[in-house]
Order: C-alpha cells, then sequence, then structure tokens
C-alpha cells in the first residue's frame, strides 16, 4: 500500500471515531449528610414560651448534660450515664438532649418528668448504620422499650398509628405524654409533661423530619 493510501485509512479511522457517540457521564450526588443530633433535638424556636431550657442540655454533646446533672443529682445522672454507656456500646456514635422547663426544678428530674411543673425533654442519639439503632430502640431508649406484641394499654398506641413509622410507639396520660421512634440512623425520644396533645404532636412533628 502506498504511503497516500495508508494516510487516507488512517484519516477515515479517525473520522469515524469523532462521528462516534460517547456516553456523557453525570456525576453521582453525594449522598445528604445525616444531621447532627445536636441539631434535631428540640430548639428553642420548637417549644411554647415560657419554657425555658436546662443549663447543660441544648445543642450541645450529651456529655456535657450529664456532667452538670451530677452536681446537681447524682443518682438520677449515674442512672442516665449508664443507659448513655449502653447505647455507645450499641453503637450509639453521637448523642444530645434538651429538656425545657417551667421551672428550674424540673431539671435535676428524670428527662424534666414531673407531676406540676410544665417540661418538654428530647433525646436524639445516631448509630453508626440503620441494623445498630434499631436494635438499640428494640432494647430500649432510657428504659423505654417498645411493648410486646398484643399488648393493650390505655394511652398506649404502637407503629403506623403514631405517625412516627413502623418503629415507634406514644403513650398519652394527662399528665406525661411520651413517643420513642426509630429512624433512619437514629433513635428519638421525647417527653411532655403537664402540656396537652397538640404541643406534644408537635414537638414530635419538629424533630421527625430532621431524622435523615
Amino acid at each position: 500500500m502506498t504511503r497516500f493510501g495508508s494516510r487516507l485509512i488512517l484519516l477515515a479511522l479517525l473520522v469515524a471515531c469523532q462521528n462516534q457517540t460517547h456516553a456523557v457521564f453525570s456525576p453521582v450526588p453525594s449522598p445528604t449528610p445525616h444531621m447532627a443530633p445536636t441539631a434535631a433535638i428540640l430548639q428553642s424556636a420548637d417549644v411554647p414560651t415560657g419554657l425555658n431550657v436546662c443549663l447543660g442540655s441544648g445543642p450541645m454533646p450529651m456529655d456535657v448534660y450529664l456532667s452538670v446533672l451530677q452536681n446537681s443529682d447524682p443518682a438520677v445522672a449515674s442512672m442516665l450515664s449508664d443507659q448513655w454507656l449502653a447505647m455507645l456500646k450499641s453503637g450509639a456514635t453521637a448523642g444530645a438532649i434538651s429538656v425545657f422547663v417551667a421551672n428550674a426544678t424540673a431539671c435535676k428530674s428524670e428527662l424534666g418528668a414531673t407531676t406540676t411543673v410544665k417540661a418538654m425533654t428530647s433525646f436524639v442519639a445516631e448509630f453508626a448504620d440503620t441494623s445498630q439503632a434499631d436494635r438499640a430502640w428494640e432494647a430500649g431508649v432510657f428504659g423505654f422499650a417498645p411493648p410486646p406484641p398484643g399488648q393493650l394499654s390505655p394511652g398506649l398506641t404502637v407503629g403506623t398509628s403514631t405517625g412516627l413509622g413502623p418503629s415507634s410507639f406514644t403513650y398519652d396520660r394527662p399528665s406525661v405524654r411520651l413517643a420513642c421512634w426509630r429512624r433512619s440512623v437514629y433513635v428519638a425520644i421525647v417527653v411532655v409533661s403537664n402540656l396537652d396533645l397538640t404541643t406534644f404532636r408537635a414537638a414530635t412533628a419538629a424533630i421527625d423530619p430532621r431524622l435523615n
């Protein structure tokens, strides 16, 4: 083959390559980062006027709250610390708690719950994966474990009827209302004392969309 012929073949191959349609690859979108528990818990804007945050709780690590509580009520602090350590051993990577009360005396009560003082408490823990979170929820969050299948108790609602997904239960009584659920890689709990049902539902509705 002549040199001219070889160049014609090379040119034809080059034109053919240029005319081929090449696939366009779009970058894979990065997954949405999980919200930190400090941002997922109830914030000051989520609670009614007249409730103030307890010292040590709020948008800060769980250890800070436990340290402050240790000074006011060592017995309650020790119990909550043991339960928090159990969650860490189960795979929790972060946690936060916010306690809002109408009277500071309730700050040293377990999860702010009393029979007389208006209070709202929220806790959120993040786990490495959904399996760890689900096992922790089944084991119980601060001693509140899902009821056995078929259990019927006044004020108890389990599963999707709570509005918080299949891994959830709520307990509704006039003085204390509680919700405990697992969503994605989180477990969450809300305890509302001496406040109405609308306020309770507003609290769970504020937290649930943050558990991504």
